[in-house]
């Protein structure tokens, strides 16, 4: 099934009114990049036909307002593919702005290489004036330890510099450049350089966490490994409370309280320090999430987290007025608590049966006054009974099972194939839109 699949538009509304037949151009365009928010990962291997599709909508678009979709999918969303995808559809178009906004969205040394990279895919060509004008900039905002870590690829920093010929701001940057081009870039100070020398595990986690030099993802990726080195909890605590999760996404947590039970308390306060920074959503939502049986499964092979672990952890994140009911043979309220506590409640909440998610939305009317803004089923979908309409004014299916992602239109329900971590944060954007 495609990814980014366009209901279909009749010619009458549902009241028998005169419909809009086609959906904005620019509208079309900040649907299919923002559901790129979903599934970055394999963007170049199963979206091919995404990348298509945005390049094609790019051409019906104001190339200002394809500029400012490139920004704010890097700076709100963070995605990294993507505005890149969309600044190599500005070049063909002989943008103005285009050596601006390139350096805008490059925020990472490698990015360099994957602009160029994506520019290639279908053949080598020149590259435009304002395209090399814009990287030229960009190699500027890196300093040595960033040039050292992201050098690689099939596409070399030092062949970016050749191509692009930038100018140094201060000394020091043109010596980084020349030990660049000439292979003598200092290893960076990072644990995986460090540890794979021989140093002391202990002594190089603390010493890199004093000095601010271990990234809150690899914070995160290593508190087993900082555990059974027998590194200083009270720092870890500090480190974790303190530093900059601002692109960290709360799952990290989860697996990461599963890998360290020993420091459960620790990460369950920087979690909910993190909740607090989120955005909250409009209107109330109201959550159904699948306990039954087949939920006792992990997402993948190499996941950490069982499917039930992440649709209780989807609802237990959202940010802003909610309720939370899970659903098996009966639909059962849970506390819409805060924190990873919060998750254990909702998979222990029933027995783990069958899964009537019809019954279940059947009895939603008579607990509701009124319709909320949305309803959103989280599940594996191995459903026994028809569901029906939401009763919700939107209506959400997320399948946290497939592995085959993709979103689809089925009467009043969105589908979300395929789990990932942004899924919320798409649901609001595309409301946005809507």
């Amino acid at each position: 099934m495609k990814v980014n699949v366009v209901r279909k538009m009749t010619d009458a509304t549902h009241e028998g009114g005169v419909a809009n037949p086609h959906i904005p151009y620019i509208t079309q365009l900040k649907r299919a990049v923002f559901a790129c928010l979903l599934w970055e990962n394999n963007f170049y291997e199963d979206g091919v036909s995404i990348a298509d599709r945005i390049k094609s909508l790019c051409d019906h678009v104001k190339p200002d307002e394809v500029a400012a979709i490139a920004r704010e999918a890097r700076t709100k969303m963070n995605l990294r593919h993507v505005p890149l995808l969309l600044v190599c559809a500005l070049a063909s178009r002989k943008y103005a702005g285009l050596d601006q906004l390139t350096y805008d969205v490059i925020e990472r040394a490698d990015e360099m290489g994957e602009l160029l990279s994506i520019y290639w895919k279908d053949g080598k060509k020149p590259i435009p004036a304002a395209m090399k004008r814009g990287l030229a900039a960009a190699f500027t905002k890196f300093d040595a330890y960033q040039l050292g870590k992201y050098s690689g690829g099939a596409i070399k920093l030092k062949d970016v510099l050749r191509l692009v010929h930038p100018k140094p701001i201060h000394d020091v940057q043109a010596r980084n450049w020349g030990d660049l081009v000439r292979g003598e870039l200092t290893s960076p100070d990072t644990w995986e350089v460090q540890l794979s020398g021989g140093a002391d595990k202990k002594e190089t986690f603390e010493r890199l966490i004093r000095e601010k030099k271990l990234g809150y993802m690899a914070l995160l990726r290593n508190l087993r490994n900082m555990s059974r080195a027998d590194v200083d909890p009270i720092l870890v605590k500090d480190a974790l409370m303190n530093g900059n999760a601002s692109r960290v996404l709360p799952f990290r947590y989860i697996a990461a309280a599963r890998a360290v039970p020993e420091w459960a308390n620790i990460i369950d306060g920087a979690f909910k320090k993190r909740l607090e920074a989120l955005e909250g959503a409009d209107g109330d939502t109201v959550f159904l999430v699948d306990v039954s049986g087949s939920m006792d499964s992990k997402l993948s092979s190499k996941s950490d987290l069982m499917r039930m672990d992440a649709a209780a952890a989807l609802a237990a994140i959202w940010p802003g007025e909610k309720r939370i009911f899970s659903f098996s043979s009966a639909l059962v309220e849970v506390g819409a608590y805060q924190g990873l506590a919060a998750i254990e409640l909702i998979v222990n909440s029933q027995e783990h049966g069958g899964t009537y998610l019809g019954n279940c939305l059947k009895v939603l009317p008579g607990i509701f006054s009124k319709k909320p803004k949305r309803l959103i089923v989280i599940t594996d979908e191995q459903i026994s009974d028809n569901i029906g309409r939401p009763y919700a004014e939107h209506g959400y299916i997320i399948n946290v099972a497939s592995e085959r992602p993709s979103i689809a239109y089925y009467g009043p329900w969105t589908s979300v194939t395929g789990f990932s971590e942004n899924v919320l944060r798409y649901i609001q954007e595309h409301e946005n839109l809507s």
